[in-house]
């Protein structure tokens, strides 16, 4: 049972381990229900906690060796080769305590025994569709055997498996294998070897019955390194697109950062049982089967280009993350911060740039910038925690990819090259911390980051007001920036003063003939006609020369900078930038704010003088889709209930609701002709083609049926149904039927049985299925939603059919905030249900709860009388409990 009081774990208290290991053997005997596990640790003390060395050098002066196990039935422990009995150690609650003296190197031996078919948390070992496989980050490894469980802890680790050939004919784990046998009594064994040092947190194996599809990548020096996919049985068809994924990262990588692979084999096994989306493990990545499989009618083009990231992400964690990994949890976004900016500038690469720079904002704006105006905000690098899993968040993923992204805007692609080979050269096979990087990035880069530090301990989203003037006689234009952030309260350390951070601001003049060149005041010629200028200071100014006539600003250019930005542009300047801007992100955001201010007057009942102009933009864009149909689909689809709920200070549901509706209707009926041209010429014969032009038709056909669907009628529905009922791809087919949901239960009842029939036997497939009705605006959704947590395709110990139906309905913004909080009850149940089966799944699901200070008087108190009914709940984990300790303190 779960600490009632767990302890809050502060970075501050950070202090190096009073042992190291050098050498890992785990020997896996795995049996007909439980799994023996023979542990040999060859362990030292570090030179500065020696007997007799210096005191205060560490904690770890003290005698005692001090191991991390959780829920292991411990058969054996031996030191030196000589049994111990149980007055020479202590086993109290999660650790094991080795009383006896210890020399300055020694052996360990440990021997336990686990049951993984009862280990329903998906942390340690446990069974995932008939097979064996590991989830250790962050502290799952001590569920394994005990250990030294902490990243700063690297050894290197030899691995023994034994099992029934015929029922795990695969035996998997890090690294090489480098022996491989069949035994007499009908079982087999391998061995594998992995020659880097690793933390335990990216120790893995794999046991099962799969099936194999292979290929070959050679390295730039000539390496043959053979690229393993393995699935279950029937799947290996679907692999194609992730193998090719993995080889174009791997030669992007070499391209880009220098950077080889450095082993003979790359495992990657798919798992339906999965927490997360994927994990670095060396040379084994377990993936949630979501991020490998895939074909055209099963899988839509955002999950392709989703797979492709996610491939991409874990095949880069090898060098940052794994080869040069974290010095403790605090340092989480050296790795992932750093890695989602590797993945995203690769994924542009292969793509459209500009449209995934808007698709990567608009996921900013919708997850991380809520976030951090929650009880649960906190910097990239948090200051405390007690559960480690709840900080695997946007802000240390998607805002600490902004940090880096920055940081590569400053310094330039060359400059931030040589940053990143100084980094790896100081610190390759070493435990290391953000400080570190930040020094590593300023040598080889020749920065100056010392203010731009203060991003990894300050919380918050940065809001940038604009002021500007233009003096035609002086040909001058002055552009005046201040910089805010709003004060962080919910800190359990506290933020109430926020100091200026240093902000790229990458600025562009447009006018009437388009970009206009850039000459700052003191220059002699023009720097190009888009200039990136250091805003470092609470206030600055900055004068441009030789600007004949008054333009309109186009700021911060390609999202340079995670802020709010507050510029005094009309309705007219925002619909002209749309237009003419040359900066795709800006063009977007600029139909973004047109439209925001469009609906934040709707729901405050207030009229709208921009309402015009941007239905006339609407129309302009729309009408010119064949021009650039990618950038159509972006630009055409209104800002989510997300976004829009972070303008206001209460959240009205109901009105946001309703004013997105009534504005999707009124585009409908000024464009109906355009938008059934578009939905019914854009052709299905491309399904396949992951093109940004195919990719963009079939997302613009999607709009489109979307929009109709708004507006409704005979004509719209006989159109959608035959679009349902003729689409040749999963994306076609999805769009047309989420679509018909929109025109109520009379059109979608049917499609959804013809859908269901037809995939039933596709487990991702299904999964779509139940999200879509989770966000159906339906009176009875909730009713629904309940009726199909007792369906026979679901299943309460998937996290995947968990967060597509439970999570998809939390994400409902009318229904889950229904006045009569009947929505809060039901996640406040399903939280408690699953607290005890996977923790990390409740405290997703808890989440939705926390933000309960967002809206009315009414919906606060029915939000906190769930929260307190969790709370109260005896023995709860410290995933959950963390959460609600924050919300409700």
């Amino acid at each position: 049972m779960p600490s009632a009081s767990p302890s809050t774990i502060h970075r501050l208290d950070y202090q190096p381990p009073a042992f190291l290991v050098d050498h890992v053997f785990l020997a896996f005997e795995i049996g007909a229900k439980t799994v023996e596990v023979r542990t040999t640790l060859s362990l030292r003390r570090p030179p500065s906690v020696r007997p007799g060395a210096s005191p205060g050098a560490s904690p770890g002066a003290s005698n005692a060796l001090i191991l991390q196990g959780r829920g292991l039935d411990t058969r054996r422990v031996a030191l030196d080769g000589h049994d111990l009995s149980p007055d020479s150690y202590t086993i109290a609650g999660d650790h094991l305590t080795l009383t006896p003296p210890l020399g300055e190197t020694f052996t360990l031996e440990t021997t336990v025994v686990l049951d993984p078919t009862a280990n329903t948390a998906l942390e340690g070992l446990y069974v995932s569709g008939g097979m064996l496989c590991t989830q250790c980050e962050a502290e799952g490894f001590r569920r394994i055997t005990w250990y030294l469980d902490r990243p700063d802890v690297m050894a290197r680790f030899r691995v023994s498996i034994t099992a029934d050939r015929t029922r795990f004919p695969v035996l998997l784990s890090n690294g090489n294998l480098i022996h491989a046998e069949s035994l007499p009594d009908g079982r087999h064994h391998t061995l594998w070897e992995d020659p880097f040092p690793k933390p335990s947190y990216l120790f893995a194996l794999v046991a099962g019955d799969l099936a194999l599809a292979e290929e070959t990548f050679t390295t730039a020096s000539g390496r043959a390194v053979a690229l393993r996919f393995w699935v279950e049985h029937g799947n290996e068809q679907q692999v194609g697109h992730a193998l090719a994924s993995l080889r174009r990262a791997m030669a992007w990588d070499e391209r880009v950062f220098g950077l080889e692979y450095d082993l003979d084999v790359y495992n990657v096994v798919a798992a339906s049982h999965f927490n997360m989306g994927a994990m670095e493990n060396k040379s084994l990545n377990v993936f949630n089967a979501k991020y490998v499989l895939a074909r055209p009618e099963t899988a839509t083009d955002g999950d392709f280009l989703a797979i492709e990231a996610v491939i991409a992400h874990e095949y880069f964690h090898n060098w940052t993350g794994n080869r040069v990994t974290c010095r403790d949890w605090f340092q989480l976004t050296l790795k992932e911060g750093l890695t989602v900016f590797r993945d995203r500038e690769f994924s542009s690469d292969m793509n459209n740039r500009g449209l995934q720079r808007i698709q990567q904002v608009r996921g900013l704006r919708a997850g991380q910038f809520p976030e951090d105006n929650s009880p649960m905000a906190h910097p990239i690098r948090p200051d405390s925690y007690v559960e480690i899993n709840n900080f695997y968040t946007a802000t240390v993923y998607e805002k600490g990819a902004e940090v880096i992204r920055m940081i590569h805007t400053l310094a330039g692609p060359e400059g931030f090259r040589r940053g990143m080979d100084c980094y790896f050269a100081r610190h390759d096979g070493q435990a290391v911390t953000c400080e570190d990087f930040i020094a590593a990035l300023e040598d080889g880069a020749g920065l100056d980051l010392k203010q731009f530090r203060r991003w990894y301990s300050q919380a918050g989203t940065p809001k940038v007001t604009a002021r500007w003037s233009h003096d035609a006689s002086a040909r001058t234009f002055t552009l005046h920036l201040t910089q805010t952030t709003t004060p962080t309260q919910g800190l359990p350390q506290g933020q109430s003063e926020k100091l200026p951070l240093h902000l790229p601001v990458a600025v562009g003049l447009v006018g009437s003939g388009g970009d206009l060149p850039l000459r700052l005041a003191g220059e002699n010629t023009p720097g190009g006609t888009t200039r990136v200028l250091s805003l470092t200071e609470a206030e600055q100014t900055f004068v441009f020369e030789d600007v004949p006539t008054a333009p309109v600003p186009s700021l911060f250019r390609g999202f340079s900078a995670p802020v709010v930005v507050s510029a005094a542009l009309s309705d007219a300047d925002l619909a002209f930038l749309l237009v003419h801007d040359s900066d795709a992100f800006n063009r977007w955001d600029a139909g973004q704010e047109l439209a925001t201010r469009v609906l934040l007057a709707s729901i405050m009942g207030q009229p709208s003088p921009g309402q015009e102009i941007f239905l006339s933009a609407w129309s302009h864009v729309l009408a010119e889709w064949h021009t650039d149909p990618a950038f159509a689909a972006e630009a055409l689809m209104l800002p989510g209930t997300s976004a829009l709920g972070e303008r206001l200070e209460v959240i009205p549901v109901e009105a946001l609701h309703t004013s997105r509706k009534a504005l999707l209707r009124n585009l409908a009926e000024r464009n109906i002709e355009t938008l059934i041209a578009v939905a019914t010429h854009t052709p299905e014969e491309t399904a396949g083609a992951l093109d940004p032009v195919s990719v963009g038709l079939r997302r613009l056909r999607s709009l489109a049926l979307a929009v109709l669907a708004e507006k409704g009628g005979e004509t719209v529905q006989r159109l959608i149904e035959k679009r349902f009922q003729t689409a040749v791809g999963m994306t076609g087919q999805l769009g047309a039927l989420s679509a018909l949901l929109t025109l109520g239960t009379t059109a979608a009842d049917p499609a959804l049985a013809a859908f269901l029939e037809q995939w039933r036997h596709d487990n991702l497939v299904v999964n779509k299925w139940l999200g879509l009705q989770a966000g159906a605006d339906w009176p009875d959704v909730l009713e629904r939603v309940k009726t199909l947590t007792r369906h026979p395709l679901y299943n309460t110990l998937e996290p995947n059919k968990i967060y597509a139906l439970i999570g998809g309905f939390t994400a409902n913004l009318v229904h889950f905030h229904r006045a009569d909080g009947q929505g809060y009850t039901f996640i406040a149940d399903q939280v408690l249900a699953l607290d005890g089966v996977n923790p990390h799944v409740a405290a997703r699901l808890a989440r939705s709860l926390i933000r309960w200070r967002r809206y009315d008087a009414t919906r606060q108190d029915l939000m906190k009388t769930e929260l307190r009914r969790i709370q109260a709940r005896v023995g709860l984990s410290s995933d959950v409990g963390e959460l609600l300790a924050r919300a409700l303190g």
